[in-house]
């Protein structure tokens, strides 16, 4: 009986995949900034030659 309850606290305890699980979260939400503020500063870099070869 003693190992049954030791058995069930474990797994009623067991939060090791809810870590996994916030640091899968945290790399999606830095990726997505990520990649947006590359995107926005492509944009920015593609005006900037844009207009230098206008000029030239």
């Amino acid at each position: 009986m003693t190992a049954l309850v030791n058995f069930y606290n474990s797994i009623r305890r067991n939060d090791e995949g809810q870590d996994l699980l916030e640091y899968a979260l945290l790399v999606a939400l830095i990726a997505i900034v990520a990649v947006g503020a590359v995107t926005a500063a492509g944009t920015q870099v593609s005006n900037i030659f844009g207009q230098i070869a206008t000029a030239i």
